[in-house]
């Protein structure tokens, strides 16, 4: 049976969390006491907002689409670049992926990044210092 703490249960309702423990305490949503703390039902709190007890709990999620055009870029420099920003997702979540796109005729290159936003972030970071140098 999953409980939510009165924190939890606030965030889920929109309201402030002396309400949510107020409508504890008066009896008007169950709640089992642990401790000095308060544990609600998830069937309880579903109920007492008028929600179906099935409704999926919402979970943000946000990612980035990024496209850095980088001009004057030599092959060499590209190939540095490139190996330098792949070396460093060894070990990070596979759900960031960067492509690297190289107009050699033009001379620029292209680097995709598309991920969550702290792991895209240092790949922008690295980026940055690799083409500064």
């Amino acid at each position: 049976m999953e409980q939510y703490t009165v924190d939890q249960a606030a965030k889920r309702l929109g309201l402030h969390v002396k309400t949510v423990r107020n409508y504890v305490r008066d009896g008007r949503l169950p709640a089992v006491r642990v401790g000095k703390h308060y544990r609600i039902a998830r069937e309880d709190l579903a109920a007492f907002a008028g929600l179906p007890d099935d409704a999926p709990e919402v979970r943000r999620h946000a990612e980035v689409s990024s496209i850095v055009q980088v001009d004057g870029v030599e092959r060499r420099d590209m190939d540095r670049i490139s190996t330098m920003v792949m070396g460093s997702l060894a070990g990070q979540p596979h759900g960031l992926r960067v492509e690297f796109v190289y107009d050699e005729e033009r001379a620029h290159l292209k680097v995709i990044v598309l991920g969550g936003l702290e792991e895209s972030a240092q790949v922008l970071r690295i980026i940055d210092a690799l083409v500064r140098q």
